[in-house]
């Protein structure tokens, strides 16, 4: 095989049922940013609580932008809120991301849980195939979230997948902040 060098983005998928999908884009996004990469990630799930991504967020603004647009988990701990008002924001954050990817307004563009919106039906897995078939060349694309589709993970050029082994959850252990948020 003869190996080359491209300058196109390409296509990240994080998946699995283990602790770490986001935490892996994070650490793309810390690389990305030391090379003066615009990063632009985009939060499909998460919303509603301030987690650690985001107050590191303002310390590096001239390259990082995140936005938390989700509403929470749906269907799980403590959640509430009608799967309209969870798809009304799923679509919002679809439509920022969009526009974003279309207008050039990053180099990385990192759509956190945005396999579990699908798996949810907050948003489709057209939507997604469409936008990885149509991504501008230049951009970085990275989706993460547990049960990537086939589909999707033929589409990728990296697919990552973190398999569990152990969770605290697991012995009712709820996520801490600084360390699972």
């Amino acid at each position: 095989m003869k190996y080359r060098r491209v300058e196109n983005g390409l296509v990240h998928v994080y998946t699995g049922d283990g602790k770490g999908k986001t935490s892996a884009a994070l650490g793309l996004a810390l690389r990305a940013i030391s090379y003066r990469k615009r990063v632009l990630i985009v939060q499909f799930i998460k919303g509603p609580w301030r987690s650690g991504e985001l107050n590191v967020a303002s310390r590096l603004a001239s390259y990082l932008k995140i936005k938390a647009m989700g509403e929470g988990f749906i269907k799980i701990l403590s959640d509430r809120k009608p799967f309209a008002v969870h798809k009304q924001a799923a679509q919002t954050a679809w439509r920022y991301a969009a526009n974003a990817l279309r207008q050039k307004k990053c180099d990385v563009l990192i759509l956190d849980e945005i396999i579990v919106a699908i798996k949810e039906k907050v948003v489709t897995e057209k939507q997604v195939v469409d936008m990885i078939k149509s991504k501008p060349a230049a951009i970085e694309l990275v989706l993460t979230g547990r049960q990537a589709s086939t589909k999707i993970k033929k589409l990728a050029d990296y697919v990552s997948e973190i398999k569990m082994h152990k969770h605290p959850y697991q012995k009712g252990i709820l996520a801490r902040p600084a360390i699972d948020y």
